[in-house]
């Protein structure tokens, strides 16, 4: 009897009694279409509509909208919400307000409803369903979800501890196997430089297992700990999310446990955000106020300047509370006002020139876990890739993005995946890069924010690959343009740069040598690893 009055009802003021979902292709269309895909799978038994885009203001579309769903009674209103404006979302709210269930670009889906309009506010802003209900400590300390912090440790055993070796420990925000980015390399090298002299202890965090042979073959033990699952919104504190991020009582008393046992062992800290740890050595990868100082010169909002005020406070205190200070270039150690310029090198007896062949063939190595390197490669794929595809069509271009790329695309691109190109070879993790520079006729470096040194312009020099690089992405490394590296700053620069090299196989293979033998002084891990066993035995012996 009450479906039966339900139908009288509203056939009495002329609409079908039995609700409708209404679509909206308000945006790019591979995800439009995978929008609708899973919402007629997750309303299998409703009618569904789909209304495309159109031109015309959105009071012009709603009108003609309302007019075609006249008879109808919309249960659900899904719309895709991206960066690109369009009149069709607000058609959608005029249409149907409390029954929108917004999609953003990375095809997660919220309610957007009045009585959540926090959280339906920072979802349109581009933050993932995983953060929008949360709250910080000091607004809602009654109902707080904290943030997990494992208490264990694990210790894997090594090589046997001499005594001919003094004990040094080395703490490191992440497990430097296998050498998936810059920062692995560099940890990687300089730890098995460190173990010629000393019994290295090595300290990480991991996000799960660990592969830990290869490095307890030359240090004596591997403490790992799992890294926290850090649940505060990331504006919400004076100190950057990325120190909350790392806080541990597990590793804190797994160091605290090294220091009881061998009291006057150095501690070398890998990474800023690591500093609240304490230690003797403190290993600026970058400057980290600098990137984010670059970054908000670029983009001028005040999420920009936040993480740089934040980052400026924090560092310039946290250095002073280390005997020692390791920086990149002499870049950084003015910006800091002291420390002691151990840069990045290259294995030169790995990384071996050979003869290119010819070709277009273009390569670019970046992990995305590192957000510079996203940026890096929408600014050239976006602004300078369109131009030089006009005047190569044959060219293609490989691209290392690293473990997990697609995840970390979303999070700093805030999309599902890059653009799919029949010319782009996009890849993760590659346990060995040396193939593919041998196959590459051209390096690309278009970083447009960066801080510290770039190991992978270091790779390709002794890999004898001519280099294309933004100023940021060979900073610091003394390189001559036109002679060692081509250094272009704007797009139609990196797009004019990338052409002239790859017309000119000449001008390329000298660029190469000089970059070898630029690679042959002043960056082998030798040598560096020296400067890094001088001041560990300095401290030491103090």
């Amino acid at each position: 009897m009450k479906e039966r009055m339900k139908r009288l009802l509203f056939a009495a003021l002329g609409k079908d009694p039995e609700a409708v979902v209404v679509s909206f292709r308000s945006g790019e269309e591979s995800l439009s279409n995978r929008m609708v895909d899973e919402v007629r799978g997750l309303v299998p038994d409703r009618r569904h509509f789909v209304v495309e885009p159109r031109s015309g203001s959105a009071w012009h579309v709603y009108r003609e909208l309302r007019r075609e769903f006249r008879g109808y009674r919309i249960a659900l209103a899904p719309v895709l919400f991206t960066d690109e404006p369009n009149a069709l979302r607000l058609a959608a709210f005029l249409l149907a307000p409390r029954k929108i269930l917004a999609y953003n670009a990375r095809l997660e889906r919220h309610h957007l409803r009045l009585s959540t309009w926090i959280a339906s506010l920072l979802f349109l802003r581009g933050v993932s369903v995983d953060r929008i209900y949360l709250r910080p400590r000091w607004l809602r300390w009654w109902r707080h979800e904290g943030t997990v912090a494992p208490a264990e440790a694990r210790v894997v055993a090594g090589r046997a501890p001499s005594p001919e070796r003094r004990p040094i420990a080395v703490l490191s925000p992440y497990f430097p196997y296998p050498l998936s980015h810059g920062g692995a390399v560099r940890i990687w090298n300089l730890l098995r430089e460190a173990a010629r002299e000393f019994d290295v202890h090595l300290f990480a965090f991991t996000d799960g297992d660990a592969d830990c042979g290869p490095v307890a073959a030359f240090c004596t033990s591997v403490t790992l700990v799992q890294k926290a699952r850090y649940r505060e919104p990331r504006w919400s504190t004076l100190l950057p999310p990325e120190v909350h991020e790392f806080r541990s009582p597990g590793m804190q008393a797994a160091l605290d446990g090294f220091r009881r046992r061998y009291p006057g062992a150095p501690v070398q800290v890998e990474y800023t955000h690591l500093a609240p740890y304490g230690g003797d050595v403190l290993v600026e990868h970058d400057v980290t106020f600098d990137l984010f100082g670059q970054v908000w010169r670029t983009r001028r909002n005040l999420t920009a300047w936040w993480d740089f005020l934040r980052w400026w406070r924090f560092e310039r205190r946290a250095i002073r509370g280390f005997r020692q200070v390791v920086v990149m270039s002499e870049k950084d150690r003015t910006l800091l006002g002291r420390g002691e310029v151990i840069g990045n090198g290259v294995d030169l007896d790995r990384y071996q020139p050979q003869p290119e062949c010819p070709g277009q063939r273009l390569l670019f190595i970046g992990s995305f876990r590192h957000f510079p390197n996203v940026e890096a490669y929408r600014f050239f794929v976006e602004q300078a890739w369109p131009m030089l595809r006009e005047k190569f069509p044959e060219m293609t271009l490989t691209v290392v993005a690293g473990p997990d790329h697609l995840n970390c695309w979303q999070a700093f691109a805030g999309t599902l995946a890059p653009i799919p190109d029949p010319h782009i070879r996009m890849l993760g993790f590659v346990s060995d890069v040396r193939p593919l520079y041998l196959e590459a006729n051209l390096v690309i470096v278009p970083t447009t924010v960066s801080a510290g040194t770039n190991v992978k312009v270091l790779e390709a020099m002794a890999m004898g690959r001519a280099v294309v690089s933004t100023p940021s992405g060979c900073a610091g490394l003394g390189l001559e343009h036109g002679r060692s590296v081509w250094v272009a700053e704007t797009a139609r620069e990196f797009a004019e740069g990338v052409a002239r090299l790859v017309e000119d196989p000449a001008a390329r293979e000298s660029m190469a040598r000089e970059a070898r033998l630029a690679a042959e002084r002043n960056f082998d891990w030798k040598a560096l690893g020296e400067k890094q066993r001088r001041i560990l035995r300095e401290l030491s012996e103090d």
